[in-house]
This record gives C-alpha cells, structure tokens and sequence, in this order.
C-alpha cells in the first residue's frame, strides 16, 4: 500500500501490526561519471521491484532523498543534513507511526553515510519507548541484505559495495544509461585497508579526488539489472520476515 495515495481514514483502518516502510537515500555527488540522484534512484528502482511481494501487507512511504552526505560537501552538487538534524528527521519520522499505533516500522536505507546515524535514531526511539515489548524497529541497508553477489553474478570483480563504483554505475546503467558518462574511461580507486578493523573518520577526498571508490569501467547493464534483482529480493525477504514475525520473540 501506497501512503501517498491513501486519505487519513485509510490508513486508520489498518491494521496496527501492518509494517511501515520508510525508504531513505540521499543526493550527492557520485564521481565523474555519475549523477547526484544515484542513490535516491537505486533505492525507489529497488523498492518498487519488491513492492508486489508486500503490496498488500506493508505500507510504503515516499522516498526521503536528503541524507546525511557532509563526507562530499568538497564537490558541488551534494546536498546534505547536520548528522544530529538528519537523526532527528528520522526519529520524528518513526515516532510519528508510533504515536498513530503502529508497531513494525522498517527503515529501508540506500546509502552509506546514513548507516551510522541512521541505526542512532533507531536506537534513540527505542530507548524512548522502552516499557514497550511489542515494538519492532529495523535498520536496513540494501546491499547487506545479500550475501555475497558474486555467489550469484560470477563476472562481478567487487566483493562489497563502492562509491559510484562497479556495483552502482551497472545498476544506473541498466536503469538511465543516458545518464552515464564515461564510465569506461574512469579509472579505478582502490577501498584499502587504512587502520582496519579499526574504523577511521573520512571524508571523500580523503579516498578520493575524482569522487568514486571501486571499479567504475567495469560496470555494465546486465551485471545491474541482476544486482537490482538480487537486492530486491533481499529487500522482499526482509519485509516477509517483518510481517511474519510472531509479536513477541527477539529473533525474526
């Protein structure tokens, strides 16, 4: 189900144990080749791949395309939200289901910079509703959702998700290749180990000059369209879980 195409009294008749879906992306550059609307762009393609399985069951917010992307505000087109402003959009967001009754709230998130804040506002909200044993508050990043893509997809070379890298410029390439620049001619940018698995404070140049992180040129269509298959499905399979989920058990 669609918020965005329900009046108030709709959504009052639902079902309280209904879980509630808030997509969140961002906009920000994404290297030379890419668009800034990368992210928001994957996730609304893979959102609405998986949205049949639960079209029924779940009920889909619109997108939320600002994010927490102050790690690329030295590239202009990056818009993005103070870390503690974006933690409490969130919260706020949540709550507000929570103060209309509902019970099962998943975040579907679509880009990096987000995890971290994203997971505190989760945390937060919990920690503010803390009497309550029947509340069900997720945090999910697509690509996490799926072991190992190379299982599935042998021609991948990247073994974890980049920045505008091989993972991303196939999925825009099977979904707006227009919107692709040279991508051929981008070179690579190694991850590196820095100081792991000791976790390091960053900013893109920091990584990276050109903007990307990963292997860019050896992206192609296919390679996208059955990632956006793979990170669908994961997408689908968790939201099942959410509606099977017993009410009470700590596993799911």
């Amino acid at each position: 189900m669609l918020l965005s195409e329900l009046t108030w009294q709709d959504v009052d008749q639902l079902d309280r144990d209904t879980p509630v879906i808030i997509p969140v992306a961002a906009l920000e550059q994404h290297g030379p080749h890419m668009p800034v609307f990368t992210d928001s762009m994957l996730l609304d393609a893979i959102i609405n791949q998986a949205h049949p399985s639960f079209k029924d069951d779940a009920l889909l917010l619109p997108l939320t395309w600002l994010g927490n992307s102050h790690h690329h505000l030295d590239f202009p087109g990056t818009v993005s939200a103070e870390p503690r402003l974006w933690i409490d959009l969130l919260l706020g967001l949540v709550d507000n289901f929570i103060s209309h009754g509902f019970r099962r709230i998943v975040v579907v998130n679509g880009h990096g910079g987000n995890d971290v804040p994203g997971r505190q506002a989760m945390f937060e909200v919990r920690q503010k509703h803390r009497e309550r044993k029947d509340l069900l508050l997720l945090f999910a990043t697509y690509w996490n959702l799926v072991e190992s893509p190379q299982q599935s997809i042998s021609d991948l070379e990247q073994n974890e998700m980049g920045h505008a890298c091989e993972w991303e410029t196939s999925m825009i390439l099977h979904l707006r290749p227009d919107l692709v620049k040279n991508h051929t001619e981008t070179p690579d940018v190694a991850f590196g180990n820095s100081f792991q698995p000791a976790q390091r404070a960053w900013t893109m140049p920091d990584r990276s000059q050109a903007g990307h992180i990963g292997l860019p040129a050896k992206a192609s269509a296919q390679k996208g369209k059955e990632l956006l298959g793979l990170f669908s499905q994961g997408v689908a399979d968790l939201i099942q879980r959410v509606i099977r989920w017993n009410g009470q058990s700590w596993e799911g």
